[in-house]
């Protein structure tokens, strides 16, 4: 008997439900680029393809430069090229200008010609305060390119930039004003291309199909393609989410590595056990890209869209031969295309010309990260699932048993009934309430899952409000979208709607959530959406959305609005006074507003805690600064080897968290032997020690947007040896971090950059700038060192968990560099409430010179004081490079005479060399003080 599709669907469900990892990564699963028509045209141009030019150009009433975008003819035909006949409207172009050097482009079809629909335009990204610093164009400069090629229009940008419009044939660009140096660019290639939209007519067969799946394409082919090239560029980086290097690899013409003949994919999905080294799109989407080279320094380009994308990176000389290029010949550049599937051409040019400048205008656009609460930053436990409240309670007291601090215990799906979110499985976990709070007064904190998928039970609250209420996504037939995910039968909530998201955001108040406390915090996973019956595992694209916005349009953002309402939920629950924190497996641009984000389903494999490095650099330097991947991998069973050294590098995550699926062995710290249980308590000691300057880069981060661990280049930006680099990393701009990626590792090879020293986190070592380094690779840490010329705070005292550390005293480390000199920061607030936004928070700057150490207010007026007072004091002051060591030194402005002592550089098992060090100086972290060495 033949079975039916259906049945055979029910039957590999059952397995998934037993053991996902039989659906692990493969690559007939998912579609490339030869069977993604869009891409498969885009990629088939050839340079000098487009043939539009801008007519009619103006300033607009809101100040913007407006254009046509026609087809060349004869009688427009300014370069007299032959003309290429093609069948579609003029579209429109709009360029607006915005303080700091960015320039915006938009081009859409005309809405007065009455296209079948208006096209898509991602909202709720662009932040409000950027848009009220828009520059109003009073004029355009126009000026002649050469006398075979017709005009440009040209508009100062803020700063030592100006914008560049060149009408036949169309390109827009940025370059330097006075030496006209070329900055960005897009169309310099000709490879511009966008597919109106059309009713469809008698005849027209628009859909496509992949495996069993049909897309009806109402509205035809909408794709939109085009060119940009970096200027001095030596490196991209940029457009997570991939397992690859921080530096892009090419992906088309010269020097194209075998397993990137394929585009970087841009489209979220749900990847079990992915590759970890690929140009394929895993969990989330953000369409920005980075370039930095040595002699131009930094810029960026982001395109707003939130359909699937692909992006080609060439390689150098792709286009060998070509005589239509727009490009002047002897400027270094990186040429990439883009393409999309659907939306409208939403475009931002970032200028820099530092890297920090082009992360600050970037997330001036879609946002600051989120400032994080404190316990947030600490080590997080988690496992695919803790079995019932004993389960929990023996893990907990385990924790203490074994002197390991921890902030927060995780449940996954089986902690609910029959996988229906915001309830609690009345067997297993009868008692939610007392379990939360009995973590809480050890200062730790629970975080519960909740994923968008819903399931379709009419006894079930959720789904017989959304599904009453009209609430759900749905399907091209204008029903209830119904796929399938972790409950079965399931329907997805329509969040793309803010009046959704409200009521969606309304379900986390303690009324609605029976069983939470304050203490619950919450995890969005499966938001890519995760569809396990739907083509590629996620949902179909013609599926409709608020307003009747196909799937197709937005689906890189849809895990993102979930994650937003979510967030604001948590937000709500608390009457807007408290911070909140939810993790988020899909993300977009802006997601850096709502919380943190992790890497997905690795693997208990060294490729994979390698890889972990560039992926975590990337998503900084795309905004989203809270990001951390599963120690230990998530599938699989790692090696002790492996397991402690994942530790050792995770500790210096942004997000700290170990997680394991439910098929895998135990992997508590405590299960592997005495010595590794101490090596891994050790690690996390160090990330509590660190604690105070985490809390501080997260506040930077907040403010400028720059992210808290960082690629070398980034504080090096002139340093070559650094730019392909990405098994080490900064965190802040003190101190260096370098992995152990192999098996039973004897040496492991590290350069230090700049052209000052760097101090041995271990042994206060110093090590000379500017060159690479063999080290023993020591069983009990990874390399980590300590940049001269800086101060670092510290709390060297152990507690359960971070909540309980608040009172305690502070270490100052401060490394002198060859001029005797350091600098550092240190950032406090009450660590939980939203008081630090008016003012409530400590920022002080520690500044060592001409032997005295001063410590000053850095917060501007207004900000601290009777808004937030501390008592904590400075308990260990250790200098780091002073020699020979002084005996003594003076407090001002109390002129209290301290000693100097010997001291070891941190606290751990075993002899380690001895520092000057000023014990109990009992400053106030919050007042003025100098303490001058004698």
């Amino acid at each position: 008997m033949k079975e039916s599709p259906n049945l055979i669907f029910h039957v590999l469900f059952l397995l998934l439900l037993i053991s996902p990892s039989v659906f692990s990564w493969k690559k007939d699963e998912f579609r490339n680029c030869n069977q993604t028509p869009f891409c498969k045209r885009a990629r088939s141009r050839k340079p000098g393809a487009c043939n539009l030019i801008a007519t009619e150009v103006s300033i607009s009433d809101d100040g913007d430069l407006i254009a046509k975008l026609i087809t060349k003819t004869p009688e427009n035909n300014e370069s007299q090229d032959p003309p290429v006949e093609v069948d579609s409207k003029p579209l429109l172009l709009t360029i607006s200008v915005y303080q700091d050097g960015i320039l915006r482009l938009k081009i859409d079809e005309d809405q007065s010609l009455n296209p079948p629909k208006k096209r898509f335009e991602v909202p709720d990204v662009i932040v409000d305060e950027f848009l009220s610093k828009k520059l109003y164009l009073q004029r355009i400069s126009e000026e002649k390119i050469d006398n075979d090629l017709g005009f440009s229009s040209v508009v100062y940008l803020d700063g030592d930039y100006e914008g560049v419009l060149r009408h036949d044939p169309f390109e827009v660009f940025v370059r330097e004003r006075g030496n006209g140096k070329r900055v960005l660019s897009i169309n310099s290639n000709g490879l511009f291309d966008f597919e109106q939209l059309r009713e469809k007519k008698e005849g027209d067969d628009w859909e496509e199909r992949f495996r069993s799946h049909t897309d009806t394409r109402p509205y035809g082919p909408q794709s939109i393609s085009f060119d940009v090239s970096f200027f001095g560029a030596d490196i991209v980086s940029g457009i997570p989410e991939h397992a690859t290097s921080l530096a892009l690899k090419p992906t088309s013409g010269p020097g194209v590595e075998d397993g990137f003949s394929e585009p970087y994919r841009l489209f979220n999905l749900d990847v079990f056990e992915y590759l970890h080294e690929s140009p394929f799109g895993l969990y989330g989407s953000i369409p920005f890209m980075f370039s930095h080279g040595k002699a131009r320094g930094s810029s960026g380009f982001f395109w707003l869209n939130a359909a699937e994308m692909q992006i080609d990176v060439f390689g150098t000389g792709w286009n060998a031969g070509q005589d239509k290029i727009m490009m002047p010949v002897d400027e270094k550049r990186i040429d990439t295309l883009w393409m999309s599937e659907a939306g409208v051409v939403d475009a931002f040019f970032f200028v820099g010309p530092r890297p920090k400048d082009v992360i600050r205008q970037y997330t001036s656009v879609t946002g600051r990260p989120a400032m994080p609460q404190l316990f947030a930053t600490a080590y997080h436990q988690c496992r695919w699932n803790y079995r019932d409240e004993e389960d929990v309670f023996g893990v907990d007291s385990k924790f203490d048993e074994h002197d390991i601090p921890y902030d927060v215990l995780w449940l996954d799906i089986e902690h609910t009934d029959g996988k229906r979110y915001f309830t609690w499985d009345k067997v297993l976990f009868p008692n939610p309430e007392e379990m939360q709070n009995k973590l809480a007064a050890k200062g730790r904190h629970m975080v519960t899952i909740v994923d968008p998928h819903i399931k379709r039970d009419d006894n079930y609250y959720i789904h017989k409000e959304a599904s009453d209420n009209g609430y759900y996504v749905k399907d091209a037939s204008n029903r209830d979208f119904d796929g399938w995910c972790w409950p079965g039968s399931s329907s997805y909530v329509d969040v793309v709607n803010p009046d959704i998201r409200s009521w969606w955001a309304d379900k986390f108040s303690y009324g609605n959530y029976v069983g939470s406390t304050p203490s619950l915090y919450i995890w969005n996973d499966m938001n890519e959406p995760s569809v396990f019956n739907g083509p590629e595992v996620t949902m179909p694209r013609d599926a409709l959305h608020f307003g009747g916005t196909e799937h197709r349009e937005l689906h890189n953002a849809y895990g993102y609005y979930f994650h937003m309402a979510t967030s604001n939920g948590l937000v709500k629950r608390e009457n807007g006074k408290d911070r909140p924190f939810v993790l988020s497996r899909a993300f977009f641009p802006g997601t850096q507003r709502y919380g943190a984000v992790w890497t997905g389903d690795n693997t208990a494999e060294w490729d994979h805690l390698r890889v972990s490095v560039p992926m975590l650099l990337t998503l900084g330097l795309t905004g989203i600064s809270f990001s951390g991947a599963d120690v230990g991998g998530f599938f699989g069973n790692p090696e002790p080897d492996l397991l402690v050294r994942w530790y050792q590098l995770g500790a210096y995550y942004p997000f700290f968290r170990a997680h394991a699926h439910q098929d895998t062995k135990r992997r508590e710290p405590w299960l592997f032997g005495e010595r590794n249980t101490q090596l891994i308590r050790e690690a996390i000691h160090t990330r509590y020690m660190f604690l105070p300057y985490f809390y501080t880069l997260f506040r930077e981060a907040n403010v400028t947007g720059t992210p808290v661990i960082r690629p070398l280049w980034m504080e090096f930006p002139a340093d070559e040896e650094t730019f392909s680099n990405d098994e080490a990393f900064m965190v802040g701009n003190g101190l260096l971090v370098q992995g152990v990626y192999t098996e039973r590792a004897k040496h492991v090879s590290v350069y230090l950059p700049g052209d000052q020293s760097w101090y041995d986190l271990r042994n206060g070592a110093t090590y000379k700038g500017g060159k690479r380094h063999k080290f023993e690779a020591l069983e009990d840490s990874v390399p980590a060192f300590q940049r001269a010329g800086t101060i670092i705070p510290r709390k060297d005292r152990f507690r359960r968990s971070s909540t309980q550390m608040d009172k305690d005293p502070y270490t100052l480390v401060i490394a002198l560099n060859s001029s005797k000199e350091a600098e550092g920061e240190l950032y406090i607030d009450d660590g939980k409430s939203f008081n630090f936004e008016n003012g409530a928070y400590i920022h002080r700057h520690f500044k060592f010179s001409n032997g005295k150490l001063t410590s000053s207010n850095a917060a501007p007026s207004g900000a601290g004081g009777n808004k937030f007072s501390l008592d904590c004091t400075v308990e260990r002051i250790i200098l780091l490079g002073l020699s020979p060591a002084p005996k003594s030194a003076l407090i001002e402005p109390a002129n209290q005479k301290v000693g100097i002592e010997m001291g070891p550089l941190t606290i751990r098992p075993g002899k380690s060399p001895s520092f000057a060090t000023i014990r109990k100086p009992n400053v106030r972290i919050a007042d003025n003080w100098t303490i001058k060495i004698l």
